[in-house]
């Protein structure tokens, strides 16, 4: 019998599968909660059925300015997304931070503490727009 983890398991992310058991592989506790975010910030709004209201989107926002004020909408988007979705946690700071060696790249550090252990933890998502130079 599979034992049950108190925060949850779910599907890995990107969903792979053991072609051994047929399997699909999944992920337990604070895994499951850093792939969980990694889906909701990545997630464009009307873009999972059913739940139209589901994710971030915040792929319009890539070419703006970066601004005091476009920065406190991420946060504010970021912040609501996570409160609505995932109760697992609760959201301790949303902090941004970028390097002039890598210009257009901006890292969202969500700071995090996990509800059921109150154990502290944090999720860097790099905000930017990947080229299209990976072919095949």
């Amino acid at each position: 019998m599979k034992e049950e983890t108190f925060l949850g398991t779910g599907w890995s992310f990107p969903p792979s599968f053991n072609a051994d058991s047929g399997t699909v592989i999944t992920v337990s506790d604070a895994m499951d909660i850093v792939q969980s975010l990694q889906i909701l910030i990545t997630t464009k709004l009307n873009e999972r059925v059913m739940r139209p209201d589901y994710g971030c989107d915040l792929t319009p926002l890539l070419f703006e300015n970066i601004t005091v004020t476009l920065l406190t909408g991420i946060k504010d988007i970021i912040k609501t997304a996570i409160l609505k979705y995932e109760p697992r946690i609760d959201v301790a700071d949303i902090v941004f931070t970028s390097d002039e060696s890598t210009e257009g790249l901006l890292n969202i550090l969500i700071d995090y503490v996990i509800r059921k252990t109150n154990s502290r933890q944090n999720h860097v998502f790099p905000f930017y727009l990947n080229e299209g130079t990976y072919i095949k």
